[in-house]
């Protein structure tokens, strides 16, 4: 395991040559010949020197190395972008060659070569996928990506004020940097109001994590055709969408609207104020009334016009009319009730299990590219693509939720081709809930209350050629009040049953506080949780905390410092530890709400367990946020659709969510207050 563990070291200060100390006073003994050209003539000396107070040295052995052309094909000081198909490519060979080594040992060999040879993202992304997929490596935990790359996360005026605290104050007595509230716009900026959600650390490393656990492309087709993965790809994104609407409602503004002409000026701009570590540039900002343009980039190989959007587009849209896709055989692949949005999904996104890339296209992904382009389509100015281009920054950006609101619209043009659920798949005969009510630590039932907090993440692991020894990050982010659901259930069936229990939460009106049509207001439910229940004849009580959500991970795993309170090697304590990191986090699973409460309503389901079930072992395989991101290498643990009963159009005579209702099903009515004068410094 330590020989495991010591692979991790090479996410440290990732431009820094190899040699360096990493970690905890740790380094590898390189040989010469792994040496770059600039260092190899003074390997001797700098490797004394830098490994003199070292406490633990890393033997790497010399093998014969694999032709590393490709990877290195993509410069160390440039973006990288996994929505470019050039990028893509690229970085399946890095990962083929990672997941080949036949040893632990060996695949620290090559990565140690490769680390300061090919690009410092790309390396990141490579060697992360690797490390999830192979059998021997599965035990270990990945440093949140924004230790390793804080430039993607904060303001670049803070690396100066913490390049100058680690350098100028002995370790133990320096000061948390504060990262501004304010720092990409000002009110203004009506869609700035939104700053603390699009810019979330926690919601930005949820959707790069997502994306490597689900990669696009790799040799092993293992790697990405994962049980249900172009459905997963459609839900999480839809909950994004539904739960970003709720933050708007709780700014006072309308619904996101859909980019849906790409020959239409974006009227939002944004303006990262980030700069590149390893490129050295800054994130290249939108303006205001940007329109796309045709796309002619030789360095990156693209040479794509819009028109190639808008047939992919119209192709997709007649699949989806005539109820089959056609695959690169000529085969009809039926778009059925089961299959057919899973299909819909890895033909959308696309990745290499796509049915037909050859007729259907890249449109979710070129689409990421035309608009992180959108500044300089030709390359004449010499500019990266913006932060759309990126899965660690693209949540920041206005536009991602615009052309996710219209991705999820193709996605429910097939949903509302299919049969409305019947009463027989709704109900739960015997089962009936009768009370529903949710209650704050210290609050008023049904009232759920958030505010801000300022914590602290260490990102010393991503500051280079800095004195080593933690230097802390103060961000402010949204947080709740902890709550806990208390659901009454009878069970008059006579005998023990077991039910699924769901829990929805959607805004009472719209946004002119008007009453919803339950056909829209679906669009806006949020998934809170979802777990299984056993049921006792007669009065059942159940009660769940909002900490346990099957949605989230807490604030520890999502910044988690894995050095830190690491259980003995071996244990079964160790195994808990471990995990995939992938979760929405949990200090943003309630929306802001209204200073004056925001209405809301929960609903809260329990459905029959024996049409819910899948049979798998779920014994340490990071289970705990699977509703966005599954289980690692099992089934998606819900037999149902996901978003379940709400991602089809509602039966005849339940036009409003409270003629939908079953007796399994309950209605209640919550209020969300923010307190906007209330912040709290975390403890660490």
């Amino acid at each position: 395991m330590s020989t495991k563990k010591n692979l991790l070291l090479l996410f440290d200060r990732p431009t820094e040559p190899v040699f360096m100390e990493k970690g905890n006073k740790t380094v590898f003994d390189v040989p010469d010949k792994f040496l770059t050209d600039r260092y190899r003539p003074i390997g001797n000396e700098i490797q004394s020197r830098f490994g003199e107070n070292a406490e633990q040295r890393v033997p790497v052995r010399d093998i014969s190395l694999p032709d590393l052309r490709i990877p290195m094909s993509l410069g160390r000081d440039e973006q990288f972008s996994l929505f470019i198909p050039s990028h893509r490519r690229i970085a399946g060979r890095l990962i083929d060659i990672f997941m080949g080594m036949r040893t632990v040992d060996d695949l620290m060999s090559v990565a140690v070569y490769a680390r300061d040879r090919v690009n410092p993202y790309l390396f990141n992304y490579a060697l992360s996928v690797a490390l999830l997929h192979r059998p021997d490596t599965k035990g270990v935990d990945l440093p949140s990506f924004a230790q390793s790359f804080p430039d993607k996360f904060i303001d670049s005026q803070v690396f100066r004020q913490m390049r100058e605290e680690a350098t100028v104050v002995p370790e133990g007595s320096r000061m948390p940097i504060v990262v501004p509230r304010d720092y990409t716009a000002s009110d203004l900026d009506p869609e700035h109001r939104l700053w603390y959600f699009r810019e979330d650390m926690g919601i930005n490393l949820h959707h790069w994590h997502w994306h490597l656990v689900y990669p696009f492309e790799a040799g092993d087709r293992r790697v990405v055709d994962k049980d249900r993965r172009g459905e997963l790809f459609y839900y999480m994104h839809e909950q994004v969408v539904a739960r970003y609407n709720m933050e708007r409602f709780s700014n006072k503004l309308a619904r996101v609207t859909r980019f849906n002409n790409f020959r239409e000026p974006i009227a939002e701009g944004y303006f990262p104020k980030m700069d590149s570590l390893v490129s050295s540039r800054a994130w290249p900002p939108r303006f205001d009334n940007t329109s796309l343009k045709d796309l002619n980039r030789e360095l990156d190989q693209i040479n794509l016009d819009i028109s190639d959007l808008e047939r992919w587009r119209d192709r997709i849209f007649e699949a989806i009319h005539q109820g089959f896709v056609v695959d690169s055989s000529g085969n009809r692949i039926p778009l059925d009730e089961n299959r057919g949005i899973d299909i819909l999904g890895n033909m959308l996104e696309a990745s290499i299990i796509s049915p037909n890339q050859q007729v259907y296209g890249d449109l979710h992904n070129l689409g990421h590219v035309f608009i992180s382009y959108s500044h300089d389509p030709d390359h004449r100015h010499l500019e990266s693509f913006g932060v759309m281009g990126d899965s660690a920054t693209a949540m920041r950006d206005p536009v991602f939720y615009r052309w996710h609101a219209y991705i999820d619209d193709i996605f429910q043009e097939h949903k509302t081709r299919l049969p409305p659920y019947t009463l027989p798949q709704l109900q739960y005969n015997g089962i009936s809930i009768a009370r529903v009510q949710v209650s704050s630590d210290g609050g008023r039932p049904n009232v759920l209350s958030t505010f801000w907090q300022q914590s602290d993440v260490d990102l010393s692991r991503g500051m280079d050629f800095v004195p080593r020894g933690n230097v802390f990050a103060r961000f402010t982010h949204l947080q709740h009040t902890p709550f806990t659901y208390t659901i009454n259930v009878n069970n008059a069936s006579g005998a023990q049953r077991f039910g699924t229990v769901r829990i929805f939460l959607g805004p009472k009106t719209d946004e002119r506080g008007q009453p919803w049509l339950l056909r829209d207001q679906r669009l806006m439910m949020v998934e809170l949780d979802k777990f299984i229940v056993q049921l006792n004849p007669g009065q059942n009580t159940i009660r769940r905390r909002s900490t346990e959500s099957s949605v989230t991970i807490p604030f520890e795993r999502v910044f988690r410092n894995l050095d830190a309170n690491r259980p003995a090697a071996g244990t079964a304590e160790e195994l808990e530890f471990n995990f995939c990191g992938c979760g929405w986090p949990e200090h943003m699973l309630i929306p802001k709400g209204l200073p004056e409460g925001m209405p809301c309503e929960l609903f809260v389901m329990v459905s029959n367990y024996e049409d819910d079930r899948v049979d798998q072992d779920l014994v340490g395989s990071c289970s705990d946020a699977a509703s966005y991101c599954g289980v690692r290498d099992r089934r998606y643990p819900d037999r149902r659709a996901m978003g379940y009963p709400f991602d089809r159009l509602p039966r005849q005579g339940a036009d409003r969510l409270v003629n939908f209702l079953t007796p399994n099903m309950s209605l209640v009515d919550v209020v969300i207050r923010h307190d906007p004068n209330k912040t709290i410094v975390r403890q660490q």
